[in-house]
């Protein structure tokens, strides 16, 4: 059977705003209710959340929930019931496994533990939740700067749970259908999407040409079933992209 692509535009997504945040959200969140827009694959979130300095999430509970958290701009604080703290910037792959219990929260405030002059610089980042393949494991948190390998160009491995990932230096999750890849895609680069029964693809910044689809800008996504491996090309000014590769659905019902 051929592969589906589901384009999803960046001005078609769910859009909170408050003071301090704006958020745009791939998938139904918070008071956003979709029940045909849950998740792909075993993707249930992809938040794309810009936060002003000196403001966040106070601290708040998850359960069962692989987090991962990818900064674009800026920088941003973690800190967490299990006595995790450290700042979070571009390059720094970060991953909490909220297991059977944990309390965290997320500001742009990096001077309260750097001792740095206060900065008034925003934070961008995207935020990807996935269920673990068990439940109740103990939490959990690891970050990992992938920044080096980045830079060289292609694919970069920032999180799995895939066996075929086990050598490869990258974040681990408690799902073993899934991993994430990240790359910054030169002007005119091209590279193969993952072949695979589901992958998601979102354009983080810049833009890209998707063999069959036409172009991809900022804040766009292609949800792929049954991938077969089609190109992906960098526009004009580059992009960074993010690309999830399951093997397994969530099942619902």
């Amino acid at each position: 059977m051929s592969s589906l692509v589901d384009i999803r535009r960046a001005g078609e997504r769910f859009h909170t705003r408050a003071g301090w945040l704006d958020s745009r959200h791939s998938f139904a969140f918070s008071r956003h209710w979709d029940p045909g827009n849950t998740h792909f694959g075993l993707l249930l979130v992809s938040n794309d959340d810009v936060v002003a300095p000196g403001t966040g999430f106070d601290t708040h509970p998850h359960r069962d929930m692989e987090i991962i958290t990818w900064v674009l701009e800026g920088s941003l604080v973690h800190q967490d019931s299990e006595g995790h703290n450290g700042v979070i910037h571009p390059g720094l792959a970060q991953r909490m496994s909220a297991g059977t219990g944990i309390l965290h929260s997320e500001k742009n405030d990096s001077w309260t533990l750097t001792g740095d002059p206060e900065h008034q610089t925003p934070v961008r980042f995207i935020q990807m939740w996935t269920i673990p393949d068990e439940a109740g494991i103990a939490p959990g948190y690891e970050q990992l700067d992938i920044g080096g390998e980045l830079a060289r160009g292609g694919w970069t491995t920032l999180a799995s749970g895939m066996p075929k990932h086990l050598q490869q230096r990258a974040i681990g999750i408690r799902q073993k259908h899934a991993a994430l890849h990240v790359a910054q895609i030169r002007p005119g680069e091209t590279l193969e999407v993952a072949t695979a029964p589901f992958v998601h693809v979102f354009v983080a910044r810049g833009e890209v040409a998707l063999e069959g689809s036409g172009p991809l800008a900022q804040g766009d996504a292609a949800r792929i079933t049954r991938s077969d491996g089609r190109r992906i090309t960098g526009g004009p000014e580059g992009a960074e992209v993010l690309m999830w590769e399951m093997d397994a659905t969530l099942s619902v019902g």
